[in-house]
């Protein structure tokens, strides 16, 4: 057997403390999409959130002064996505970056004629592909309903489509799931989202889906958290196949 060293420096760390018992419990407590989980669910969650903080660091730029409990909140929610997976999803990168409230970046990019564009853009959170995930604080602790708008979930869901290389909606997917069921799904659902939104429909996830691919996946990741019994009436395919590459049901928790 190959020595981890890694599993057991975690196995080590676990022993050794773990989380503030009433500040973890205002969490869970807090967050509507963390309700459901069952004894041994929260348990696993604990440890993970109590690992995420462990090896990655959240520091406020721009003046943010983050708080313990701003920490839990963005580590918990994040842990939720992973917690039938591991966390080494979240290998690729080791900061989290959280500003005050929204913020503007600009980005430069090149169309097929070869012309660099520059684009200014107002944003609450982005996720770098070799970088930080990018947050913000208001939009973080503003988080009290399960509407199926989660910033965390948003961002981190790109982190996860991202260990394919590149976000675009088909991030690595577990043996034994059929690919081109993926990609069905989700291509259809794109597709009917973008008609809808042609036609002046009311939709029923966040319209941010018809962006792209990439932001499509991670929107229907929002609402697959938040507002399962909605996703799973409008999208059922799309829900079957979150729920195998999650391996979770938020559904049942509801």
């Amino acid at each position: 057997m190959i020595w981890n060293y890694r599993a057991w420096r975690r196995k080590r760390l676990l022993k050794s403390a773990m989380l503030p018992v009433r500040e973890w419990q205002q969490v869970l407590e807090a967050l509507p999409v963390l309700h459901g989980l069952d004894a041994s669910q929260t348990e696993r969650l604990g440890q993970l959130t109590w690992l995420f903080l462990y090896e990655k660091a959240i520091h406020g730029v721009q003046g943010m002064e983050v708080t313990d409990a701003m920490r839990l909140r963005i580590a918990a929610q994040a842990c939720l996505m992973i917690l039938e997976l591991d966390l080494d999803c979240y290998s690729g990168f080791q900061t989290v970056l959280v500003y005050p409230a929204g913020f503007r970046v600009r980005h430069e990019y090149e169309d097929e004629a070869g012309v660099v564009h520059t684009q200014v853009a107002e944003l609450s959170g982005e996720a770098w592909e070799r970088g930080p995930v990018i947050l913000s604080a208001d939009d973080v602790m503003a988080e009290s309903n399960n509407d199926g708008v989660n910033l965390v979930i948003h961002e981190f869901a790109h982190k996860l489509d991202m260990l394919s290389g590149v976000a675009n909606g088909l991030p690595p997917l577990h043996p034994g799931m059929d690919p081109n069921a993926w990609a069905q799904a989700f291509q259809n659902a794109y597709r009917d989202l973008c008609g809808r939104v042609d036609a002046g429909e009311a939709l029923p996830i966040d319209e941010y889906a018809t962006e792209n691919p990439a932001e499509c996946f991670a929107v229907f990741c929002e609402a697959f958290f938040e507002i399962p019994q909605i996703l799973a009436l409008a999208y059922p395919a799309v829900y079957r196949q979150l729920t195998l590459f999650y391996r979770q049901d938020p559904l049942r928790r509801q």
